[in-house]
């Protein structure tokens, strides 16, 4: 591993006036190439289109994108999109880098069909409770339907409030016989 090191020349003091102090130093830049530089072993230039992409601490970003797609193809296609676009380009080959290697056959479809296949068993199992939910809510309607029918089949002259629990209690075979069309 090497380190490029840039520092300006130091400049030597004059003494035109006593007034005037000397121009304070520029601290010396310790430039580091970025990780597709450092694993190509070549010098970074200023103008390094990987540079911004694939900063020297994260070299596992562009060996994975670059032993699949190379760094030719990589620099080509960044030099191809407009600056704006290129980070996410660069997280989208990496990504689907590590599909590939994950996955030498399918890659990123097999990733994509597989989460495809998980929201459709997740939609059946939504559309199923949302079948039980409404046959609960049928089911809730129909026992107060046959609740209202029986009240109204014995009426009596003096409204009780008890009355609805005492039609229940009177019969238990009728209490069965409301909840049999219900259950089947």
């Amino acid at each position: 591993m090497f380190k490029m090191e840039y520092s300006e020349p130091i400049p030597t003091a004059t003494t035109s006036s006593p007034t005037s102090s000397p121009p304070p130093l520029p601290p010396a830049v310790v430039l580091s190439p970025c990780a597709a530089c450092k694993i190509l072993r070549r010098r970074c230039a200023d103008k390094c289109v990987l540079a911004p992409y694939f900063p020297p601490t994260e070299p596992a970003k562009f060996t994975i994108a670059h032993r699949v797609f190379g760094a030719s193809n990589i620099i080509k296609f960044l030099q191809e999109l407009p600056e704006s676009q290129r980070a996410d380009a660069v997280s989208s080959m990496v990504y689907e880098a590590n599909a590939r290697i994950r996955d030498p056959v399918y890659g990123c479809a097999g990733a994509i069909c597989q989460l495809q296949k998980h929201i459709n068993e997740l939609q059946a199992q939504l559309a199923k409770a949302e079948a039980e939910v409404t046959n609960m809510q049928l089911q809730q309607a129909n026992l107060a339907a046959m609740l209202c029918m029986e009240m109204a089949q014995s009426t009596s002259p003096q409204p009780n409030p008890q009355q609805p629990m005492d039609i229940l209690m009177e019969d238990n075979n009728n209490f069965g016989s409301l909840w049999e069309p219900l259950w089947a």
